[in-house]
């Protein structure tokens, strides 16, 4: 195991690029599967998540190689297994990705309980619900076992808008017989970087983009070369970094049009950037100030499905605003969890109500002194990473597994920009 060791209070300043959406590169790795020609995917971010999924796919039959920077070439003439590894799916909860793709390809799937972050019950009903739908049967002994003679499009309407109970339905559909009809699918940029690389494969989907996704089954699809989209979760990411120490920041191959609501919600608390087409400029010197709703109300950033604010930076946040003038509401809706990580903010010197595991009301500004921590997660741990760089004095994070899994070489990128970081080996 590793460990940060990290000195507050230095400003960043320069420039970093944007890696790829982690979010996008999971299933679509997975979506190669679905086909016995080669699938060459591009802008892969070297993290573990896809270390992990990489490892299945190798187990299943897959070849893969690495041909270049963040570019993987995938094969997959014959499955060996149709069995996700148990020892494997545990660390990841993106193994239930697999299903759909297995489910479709060979008819059987035998699903160890996935892994992941813990943030609170993460309900795998929708998926079952939508391959039993399209004709699976499902048996629960422990592993999940899927099992379908052949799958039939129908109309489908999800029970939430879970972003990866539509990835698995998509790819279960697109070779199933007929039409399928998914309603109250997720929309977000990954699950349409998934379908995008489907049609790309000769898939047909259309709805792209909105939460009503409608399919024909085609018998076969071909290999394609495909480049993911940037991880707006890393581009909010870095934002608030660049805001609480201070520091300015250019941010590379940001995709601003997935921002919008993410910049609504900065907007609330007076940071404000400038865009181009492509690159996010953060400067120095803003006021940091809360802007009250009409009246005088105390405003609040709350999660949602796409186009809503991601719940993925609901705790990067949550630390920004205790560097911010004024009072907020933080409304984590969907995972009971996820706000849990408060308390260790609150021992560093943050003026935090945690009203229940959904609300947080935070004011600030506070002064953050440096702590020992452990991060509980992947945007737990990088929005504690954010709180150790803007406090005043020395910190150490442990568990840092947990924020490598989603965040490629953070160290050196963050060392680059002048942020005072070790990384220490056990």
């Amino acid at each position: 195991m590793c460990h940060y060791i990290i000195d507050g209070s230095f400003p960043i300043k320069g420039k970093i690029r944007t890696r790829g959406n982690k979010n996008a590169a999971l299933p679509c790795i997975s979506a190669a599967l679905l086909t016995d020609e080669p699938v060459i995917l591009n802008n892969i971010p070297d993290i573990e998540d896809v270390s992990v999924i990489v490892d299945i796919m190798t187990e299943l039959g897959a070849e893969i190689k690495k041909t270049g920077t963040g570019t993987l070439q995938i094969k997959t003439l014959d499955l060996k297994s149709c069995e996700i590894p148990a020892r494997k799916a545990k660390q990841v909860r993106a193994s239930i990705l697999f299903a759909g793709p297995l489910l479709a390809r060979c008819g059987k799937v035998i699903l160890p309980p996935p892994g992941g972050d813990v943030i609170g019950r993460r309900r795998m009903d929708t998926h079952f619900l939508a391959f039993s739908e399209l004709g699976a049967r499902i048996e629960v002994d422990g592993l999940f076992k899927l099992t379908a003679n052949k799958l039939v499009g129908v109309e489908l309407f999800l029970d939430e808008a879970s972003v990866t109970a539509t990835e698995n339905a998509v790819m279960a559909s697109v070779l199933a017989e007929g039409k399928t009809v998914i309603q109250n699918a997720a929309s977000e940029p990954h699950v349409q970087d998934l379908c995008n690389m489907l049609n790309n494969m000769g898939a047909k989907i259309k709805g792209i983009g909105s939460n009503i996704l409608y399919i024909e089954g085609v018998k076969k699809l071909s290999g394609t070369e495909f480049t993911i989209g940037s991880d707006y979760m890393e581009v909010g990411s870095f934002i608030g970094l660049a805001a609480v120490t201070r520091g300015e920041l250019e941010i590379e191959n940001a995709c601003p049009e997935h921002l919008k609501m993410v910049k609504i919600a900065f907007n609330k608390m007076g940071i404000h950037w400038e865009t181009d087409r492509k690159s996010i400029f953060v400067p120095s010197g803003q006021e940091l100030k809360i802007v009250s709703d009409l009246g005088g109300m105390i405003p609040k950033i709350d999660d949602a499905p796409w186009p809503g604010f991601p719940p993925d930076l609901t705790s990067i946040m949550t630390v920004v605003a205790t560097q911010v003038e004024g009072t907020i509401l933080i409304h984590e809706k969907m995972f009971e969890s996820r706000m849990f990580f408060v308390d260790k903010l609150i021992g560093m010197g943050a003026r935090i109500i945690l009203c229940d595991p959904h609300r947080a009301v935070v004011s600030g500004p506070s002064r953050l002194k440096g702590s020992d921590l452990v991060s509980p997660d992947v945007r737990a741990g990088m929005a504690m990473m954010i709180a150790a760089l803007c406090a005043e004095g020395q910190s150490l994070i442990r568990n840092v597994y947990q924020i490598e899994r989603g965040y490629e070489e953070l160290i050196p990128r963050l060392i680059s920009l002048g942020a005072h970081i070790k990384r220490v080996k056990c």
